[in-house]
């Protein structure tokens, strides 16, 4: 389970005998860090979407090659529409988001590491004279990935993007494995899952969540008070990690 910087991401359970023989597979292992883009197409179910990514990764595991990721920051503030007064609430979260990722050298940088999975992760703070403006963090598991990023306005959190990508299968899981728990599929990153969600805050608040799965329809104020909770918790252990530098 992942709890730190990222929404509860619940492991998938394996068999006993998965779980026996992990370490005989784990030397198969491709951990997922930096380089490559991944190109996102979305689907229609409320949290997750298909997704079409790199020609090289189409045979799984075999032919995925090392040092390879497949989530990619975000650089588009694309949300669906408001009405006319949450619009205006928005659009200084939005231009603020704007020159946050117009700015290509920065003053300061800071990378720490995760340790809340079972592959780890990296948070880098991004500071322009002397103010942090942004957090990015990464976390990688056996069967995922995930992508935060938050965005600071007047020193408090103002937007919150969040990318996860779910695998079909753990990444060590091989034909081996697929052959000895009479599987069907092995792990192969095309058949993995894509969530986007945004998330705007406005003094403290978050006033406005969209994702590219749902609907369009506007969420309930008490599942938007438990986001509210899990972000800014999640933020505060963020800069208290810098703090203590």
């Amino acid at each position: 389970m992942v709890i730190f910087g990222t929404k509860i991401i619940q492991t998938q359970e394996l068999s006993a005998s998965v779980k026996d023989d992990s370490l005989k597979y784990k030397s198969k292992t491709i951990l997922m860090t930096f380089g490559v883009s991944v190109i996102l197409s979305c689907g229609t179910d409320k949290r997750h979407s298909r997704s079409t990514l790199p020609e090289q990764t189409k045979n799984g595991i075999d032919t995925l090659p090392k040092n390879n990721i497949a989530l990619k920051e975000n650089f588009s503030d694309e949300y669906l529409p408001v009405n006319e007064y949450l619009s205006n609430r928005l659009k200084p979260i939005r231009a603020n988001f704007k020159r946050i990722n117009s700015i290509t050298t920065w003053t300061t940088t800071d990378k720490k590491e995760l340790w809340e999975t079972t592959e780890d992760g990296e948070a880098t703070f991004y500071y322009q004279d002397g103010q942090l403006e942004k957090i990015i963090t990464r976390l990688f598991g056996e069967t995922f990935q995930q992508l935060t990023e938050y965005y600071l306005l007047n020193k408090q959190l103002s937007l919150v993007f969040e990318k996860s990508l779910r695998y079909n299968r753990p990444m060590y899981y091989d034909s081996a494995a697929m052959k000895d728990n009479n599987d069907t599929e092995t792990f192969d990153i095309d058949k993995s899952e894509i969530a986007e969600d945004r998330s705007y805050f406005e003094n403290g608040s978050l006033i406005h969540q969209a994702n590219k799965q749902g609907d369009g329809s506007p969420f309930t104020n008490d599942y938007l008070e438990k986001e509210q909770k899990r972000m800014l918790e999640d933020f505060e252990k963020l800069v208290n990690l810098v703090m203590k530098r």
